[in-house]
C-alpha cells in the first residue's frame, strides 16, 4: 500500500505581510489612540525647565614629599569637585540659600487644566499676623473674589467649607492669623500656601545636579531643574553665593580659634601686667630704687624672650590639636590651620590631601552602595590607613613641640636660678622688674599675633568664584514633545501588531486551507467559497443558485467535478455528508451539491438523515410530518414520502418526526434496504447525517456509503476537526473519506504564514482544487470586487 507523504510547507513572507495588511485599520486605530493619549499627557503635564551656571574652584596643588605618591593635578580637580559637591548639597548651604528667597508664601493661578506657579510675581499681599513656627497648616488655600469688597477662601482639602471675608479682615485658619489687603481680580481664581524652609529643601536638592564643566579643569558645572524657570535660576544663584560664604567661614575657622585663644591669654596677661606694674612702682618708691644694672637688665630681657617663645609654642600646639580633632571626628573634609601652614611637613600635607580625596570617594560610594558593601569597606580601610599615618605625624609634631616647651622651661628655670644669686633686696627688685617686663613683652607679642591672625582671616578669599551666573531658561526640557509623539507612534504600531498577533494566537478556529493541509493527510476535494449575499434561515436562495456566474457557484461546481472521480467504478453513488458539530454547513453543502448535480442531468435524491435536529426540509418548504423516520419505523412507504422538486429537478426525503431511538433506526436492515433500492433508481444518493462529534448516528451510514464527505467550515470548525476524518478512516478501515472546506473567504488575518508545496506530489494533492482567491478583476465572475483602478481603466 502506498504510504502518504507528509505535506511540505514553506514560509510565505507575502502572506505574513497580508496578515498585518488585512487589519491595517486596527494599527491605524491604535496609533491614533496612542497619539491622543500622548497629546493629553502633554496637555496635562507641566513643563520642566533647566538653568545652568558654573563655579571656578581655586587652584591648589599639594606639596610633594619624597617617598609619598600624590595624585596628579587633573585627578585632584576631579576629586575636589566631587568633594565640594557634597558641601554644596549640604542642608546648611541649601537652607541658607532658600532663606534669601521669598519662600514664606507661594502663589498660584488656577486654570481649567493646570495650576501655574506665579513666583516671583505676587498678585496680592498677605499680611501674616500670627504664625506658629512649625505647627501650622500646609494645605493649599483657594481664594476668589466675590465682589469689590469681599472674597471667598477655602482649603482644597475641604472645598465645601467656604468662608466669605472682607479685605483687611483678620482671618484665622490653619493655626495662624493673616489678612488679605489687596483686591483680587474677579475673573481669576488664585491659590496660595504657607511654607517653611524644609518644604523647599527636597524640591531644590531633587533638581540640583553638579559635575565637571570639562575634563582636567577646575570649573564646576551646576544645573537646576524645576517647573518654574525663574525659581530655578534664583535658587541656583543663591546656592552659589551661600556656598562661597560657607567656604569662607570654614576657612576662617582656624584663625578665629587662634584669635579666641589669644584674646583669652591677653585678658589674663593684661591683668597680670597691671598688677606687676603697680607692685614694682610701690617697691621702687618704698626702697628708693631708680633702676637696675646692665647685667641684671640683660637677664630680665632674656627671660622675657623665653616666655615669648613659650607662648608661640603653645599657639602651635593649639593648631596641632585642632588638626588631631578633625581627624578623630571623622569629618568629610580636613583643613590645615593657618598656624601650621608654615610648620607642617610636605608628607603630612600630601596625606591630608589624600585623605580628603578618600573622604569624597566614600561619600560617592555611599550614594551607590550600602555601608556593608565591599567597595565602601575598601575605601574605609584606605581611610583608616591614611588616618593612621596622619596620627603618626601629629604625634611626632606634638612630641617635638612639647620637647621644645620643656627646653624653654629649662632655660627659664636657669635664668631664675641666676637671679637668685644676687642680693636679697636687689633680687626682690629684679623679680618684680622681670615679671613686669615679661608681662609687657608677652602682651605685645600676643597683640602682634592677634593682629596677624585677624589680617590672615581678612585676607582669606572664597574657594570658588562664580564664572557664569544662572539665568531663567524658558525652553522646556521635559516633556519632550517630539520624543513623546515618536514613542506614542512606536507604541501604537507595537500595540496594533500585538493585537493582531494576540487575536491570531487566541484563535481556535480554522480559516484557511493551508491549516487543514498541515493537520491531516485526508484528501481535500474542494473549497466552497463564502456565499456572497445574506443567507436566510432556510437557505432558499442558496438552493436556487440564483447567481450561477458567481465565485460561490463556481466553487460548488469544482467540488462536483472532483466528486465524479471518487468511486468512479460505480454507476450509482451513495454519498454521506457529515461534520464534527452542527452549524458547520453540511446541510448547506448537501443541497448545493444536489442542485449542481441536477443541473448536469444527473438523477439525484437527497435524504435528511439527521433524525434528531434536521432543518433540511425547510429549504424545500416541507412540513416534515412524514419522512425517513416513518419509513424506517414502517409507518409509511418510501414512494409516499419522496418529494420531487420540479424547479431543481431533484427528489427529497425529509427526516420526519423525531423518533425516540434515532440511532437504532439508522442501524436497521430497513435503512440498508432503502439505500439499495434508491441506488438502483438514482445516479447520486446524498445523505445529510448528524454531526459525528456530537452523536454516533452517522457511523452506520458512513460505513456503508460509497463516498464520505467531511465538512469543515471557516471560522466555525476548530483545529481538532481536521484530525477527525483521519481518525474515522483509521478506526473503521475506510479509504473513501474526503474533506470539503465550506464558507472560506479572503480574510487574510487568520491565514497561515506558510504555503503548501505540491510540486513533489506529497500530502493530499490527489485532487486539484482552487480556493478562488486572488482572481478578483479577471472578468469571469459577476460578484468579483473590482479595484478602483479597474473602473478607471474601464472608463
Amino acid at each position: 500500500m502506498h504510504e502518504k507523504k507528509a505535506v511540505s510547507q514553506s514560509i510565505d513572507f507575502y502572506k505574513i505581510f497580508r496578515v498585518f495588511l488585512s487589519r491595517w485599520y486596527w494599527i491605524a486605530a491604535t496609533v491614533t489612540i496612542a497619539l491622543c493619549i500622548a497629546w493629553m499627557y502633554l496637555w496635562y503635564t507641566p513643563s520642566i525647565y533647566q538653568t545652568s551656571a558654573s563655579l571656578k574652584l581655586e587652584d591648589s596643588s599639594p606639596s610633594v614629599s619624597t617617598g609619598v605618591q600624590i595624585p596628579s593635578q587633573n585627578f585632584n580637580y576631579t576629586d575636589k569637585i566631587q568633594a565640594e559637591s557634597f558641601t554644596i548639597r549640604s542642608n546648611e548651604v541649601i537652607a541658607n540659600a532658600i532663606k534669601t528667597l521669598e519662600y514664606r508664601i507661594s502663589y498660584y493661578l488656577k486654570g481649567r487644566i493646570r495650576t501655574t506657579d506665579l513666583y516671583p510675581n505676587i498678585p496680592f499681599i498677605i499680611e501674616v499676623i500670627k504664625q506658629d513656627s512649625t505647627n501650622f497648616s500646609r494645605s493649599l488655600y483657594e481664594i476668589k473674589a466675590v465682589n469689590s469688597r469681599e472674597f471667598q477662601i477655602n482649603t482644597t482639602d475641604d472645598e465645601k467649607n467656604k468662608g466669605t471675608y472682607k479685605y483687611g479682615q483678620l482671618i484665622s485658619l490653619g493655626n495662624m492669623q493673616f489678612r488679605v489687603n489687596d483686591k483680587l481680580p474677579i475673573s481669576s481664581t488664585y491659590q496660595f500656601k504657607f511654607n517653611t524652609i524644609d518644604d523647599f529643601v527636597g524640591r531644590v536638592m531633587g533638581g540640583l545636579n553638579i559635575g565637571e564643566a570639562a575634563r582636567f579643569t577646575n570649573v564646576m558645572s551646576l544645573s537646576q531643574t524645576d517647573a518654574n524657570p525663574v525659581f530655578a535660576a534664583d535658587i541656583l544663584n543663591a546656592i552659589m553665593k551661600e556656598y562661597a560664604k560657607y567656604d569662607i567661614i570654614q576657612r576662617r575657622r582656624s584663625a578665629k580659634q587662634t584669635v579666641d585663644f589669644i584674646d583669652n591669654q591677653l585678658g589674663f596677661i593684661d591683668s597680670e601686667a597691671g598688677k606687676s606694674g603697680s607692685t614694682l612702682a610701690n617697691f621702687k618708691a618704698q626702697n628708693k630704687i631708680v633702676d637696675m644694672n646692665s647685667s641684671t637688665s640683660m637677664t630680665v630681657g632674656k627671660l622675657a624672650d623665653f616666655e615669648k617663645q613659650k607662648i608661640n609654642l603653645n599657639i602651635k600646639q593649639l593648631g596641632i590639636k585642632q588638626l588631631e580633632e578633625q581627624i578623630t571626628n571623622n569629618r568629610s573634609k580636613v583643613e590645615i590651620g593657618l598656624d601650621l601652614e608654615g610648620e607642617i611637613t610636605g608628607g603630612l600635607s600630601a596625606l591630608v590631601t589624600q585623605l580628603n580625596t578618600l573622604l569624597a570617594n566614600r561619600e560617592l560610594k555611599l550614594n551607590q552602595f550600602t555601608t556593608d558593601s565591599q567597595p565602601v569597606k575598601q575605601v574605609e580601610q584606605q581611610i583608616s590607613n591614611v588616618k593612621s599615618s596622619i596620627r603618626g605625624n601629629i604625634k611626632s609634631m606634638l612630641e617635638n613641640n612639647q620637647q621644645a616647651i620643656r627646653y624653654i622651661d629649662g632655660q627659664i628655670s636657669g635664668v631664675n636660678q641666676n637671679i637668685s644669686t644676687i642680693p636679697i633686696k636687689e633680687q626682690s627688685f629684679v623679680k618684680l622688674q622681670t615679671n613686669f617686663e615679661v608681662n609687657n613683652k608677652v602682651r605685645s607679642y600676643l597683640s602682634e599675633k592677634k593682629l596677624e591672625a585677624e589680617m590672615n582671616a581678612a585676607a582669606i578669599v572664597p574657594g570658588a568664584s562664580i564664572v557664569n551666573p544662572a539665568y531663567p531658561s524658558y525652553f522646556a526640557i521635559s516633556p519632550n514633545d517630539s520624543k513623546i509623539y515618536s514613542t506614542a507612534i512606536m507604541f501604537g504600531f507595537a500595540a496594533g501588531f500585538g493585537l493582531i498577533l494576540l487575536v491570531r494566537f487566541l484563535n481556535p478556529y480554522i480559516y484557511d486551507k493551508e491549516t487543514v493541509e498541515g493537520l491531516t493527510n485526508t484528501p481535500i476535494i474542494g473549497v466552497i467559497r463564502k456565499f456572497p449575499d445574506f443567507i436566510d434561515q432556510d437557505s432558499r436562495q442558496a438552493l436556487s443558485l440564483a447567481r450561477p456566474k458567481s465565485v460561490f457557484a463556481e466553487s460548488v461546481r469544482s467540488v462536483r467535478t472532483n466528486l465524479s472521480f471518487l468511486a468512479s467504478h460505480k454507476e450509482s453513488k451513495v454519498i454521506c455528508i457529515t461534520s464534527e458539530i452542527s452549524g458547520e454547513g453540511k446541510s448547506f453543502v448537501t443541497v448545493n451539491l444536489a442542485s449542481t448535480l441536477a443541473l448536469i442531468e444527473k438523477k439525484v435524491i437527497l435524504i435528511a438523515a439527521d433524525l434528531r435536529k434536521s432543518k433540511l426540509h425547510k429549504a424545500f418548504g416541507n412540513d416534515n410530518r412524514t419522512g425517513l423516520s416513518t419509513i424506517l419505523s414502517g409507518q409509511t412507504t418510501a414512494e409516499s414520502v419522496i418529494q420531487h422538486d420540479d424547479v431543481h429537478h431533484l427528489d427529497f426525503i425529509p427526516s420526519g418526526p423525531v423518533p425516540p431511538n434515532p440511532s437504532e433506526l439508522l442501524h436497521t436492515q430497513a435503512m440498508k434496504d432503502l439505500l439499495k433500492k434508491l441506488e438502483v433508481e438514482y445516479d447520486y444518493v446524498l445523505i445529510d447525517t448528524a454531526p459525528v462529534g456530537l452523536v454516533s448516528d452517522a457511523i452506520p451510514l458512513i460505513r456503508t456509503a460509497d463516498i464520505n464527505l467531511f465538512v469543515i467550515r471557516s471560522g466555525v470548525s476548530q483545529y481538532r476537526a481536521a484530525a477527525i476524518p483521519e481518525r474515522i478512516s483509521r478506526e473503521y478501515g475506510l479509504s473513501n473519506l474526503a474533506i470539503i472546506l465550506n464558507a472560506f473567504g479572503d480574510d487574510a488575518l487568520y491565514s497561515n504564514y506558510y504555503t503548501t508545496d505540491y510540486s513533489r506530489g506529497g500530502g493530499n494533492s490527489t485532487y486539484y482544487y482552487s480556493d478562488y482567491s486572488g482572481y478578483s478583476g479577471s472578468g469571469y465572475y459577476e460578484d468579483e470586487n473590482r479595484k478602483w483602478w479597474m473602473f478607471w481603466k474601464k472608463k
